[in-house]
């Protein structure tokens, strides 16, 4: 079956369906790693958005649940080179059309995405859409025109679970109370690990719900949409921010914590998604190959010397991927350090987080 894809400038191109049958639209943007499509797929920092894969070749080792970082895709759609209807893993249950199909998830494959990865780096990010149904490109492209454009768009409360959720370790060394605002089941599977039991709460959980549980650090998750626009959890994280536990952020969580510091975020031009992003760890000298998915960002020229220092950098454009916060017990980056997919360089921030635990009990 035929299916189009259509960029909100105009620009229309034409492939075979993958999927389930539909017509899907969301922000369109790319991932650069070569391995871990399943994983993100299901991450829920994706959510509302068109996920376009660079490496040619998806699905061919197929799928397994342990590789899920969600109950289910969190993707809007999905754009590939070549898909690969068979696969070859002795381990897999299953193909990753048949997946795509059961969570009624719309793709398409045989489209040049090396042609718009170029196009979307030149021109920046825009929405698009996906469709087997409707054929007339005009129509395509119109449609992507109305589509809700990411910024301004608060979606952590479409990623974040109903209730609270304990999840206990073996060890139960410590106490922390995740704020989940689609927080990767990788990054709770790397705390309990290191013997933390999690409490993890609702994005729209109140200081006095999360405090009542007497956790012994706050972890502020990942998650999908416009960071400025998650206003009901400004008072949350302020006074998580100024509580005297140790707190850390990634990528949302990063962005939420600088905003209640008064740090500007910006939506980016063109995001950071890929399992091989350098980044220089200033404290160290060192240099990391991380996991990264954002489009938004923190800007380094609207860093206050007296509210946080530059932890980490891009060294490919710059850009801000850490911070340690000056007036709070916290800290957090940009990038992805539980990876999946991706190298284990960064893994060391979660035994940062132990050590503060550590030194705050004693």
């Amino acid at each position: 079956m035929k299916a189009r894809i259509a960029l909100s400038d105009g620009t229309v191109h034409e492939g075979q369906l993958i999927g389930h049958p539909g017509t899907c639209g969301g922000e369109l943007c790319f991932n650069t790693s070569m391995t871990g499509y399943q994983e993100i797929f299901t991450d829920p920092s994706y959510f509302g958005q068109l996920m376009m894969m660079t490496y040619p070749h998806i699905g061919n080792y197929g799928v397994h649940p342990d590789y899920d970082e969600a109950p289910r895709p969190m993707v809007a759609g999905v754009i590939v080179r070549a898909f690969s209807a068979d696969y070859s893993n002795d381990q897999a249950e299953g193909g990753l059309g048949e997946y795509l199909s059961r969570h009624e998830i719309t793709g398409i494959t045989g489209v040049d995405t090396r042609a718009l990865v170029r196009h979307i780096r030149n021109k920046g990010v825009m929405n698009a859409v996906i469709s087997s149904e409707i054929t007339d490109p005009d129509e395509l492209v119109d449609r992507a025109r109305r589509w809700a454009p990411m910024e301004g768009l608060e979606l952590a409360t479409q990623a974040t679970r109903a209730e609270a959720q304990t999840m206990a370790s073996e060890t139960n060394k410590f106490k922390v109370a995740v704020v989940d605002y689609g927080v990767k089941l990788s990054i709770l599977k790397n705390l309990i690990a290191r013997g933390c039991t999690l409490r993890v709460f609702p994005a729209k959980s109140t200081f006095e719900e999360i405090t009542a549980w007497k956790p012994d650090g706050f972890f502020l998750s990942n998650g999908p949409g416009d960071p400025r626009a998650i206003t009901y959890t400004t008072d949350t994280v302020a006074r998580i921010m100024t509580d005297g536990r140790p707190v850390f952020g990634i990528c949302l969580g990063h962005q939420l914590m600088a905003l209640s510091q008064g740090i500007a975020v910006e939506k980016m031009f063109v995001g950071h998604r890929g399992a091989n992003q350098p980044v220089k760890n200033l404290i160290h000298d060192t240099v990391e190959i991380t996991t990264q998915n954002h489009g938004f960002g923190v800007p380094e020229a609207g860093v206050p010397a007296d509210k946080a220092d530059i932890s980490h950098i891009n060294l490919n454009d710059g850009t801000v991927e850490g911070l340690r916060f000056r007036q709070a017990n916290a800290f957090s980056v940009q990038y992805h350090p539980e990876a999946c997919p991706g190298p284990h360089d960064s893994r060391y921030l979660f035994d940062e987080f132990i050590h503060r635990m550590q030194a705050h009990k004693a």
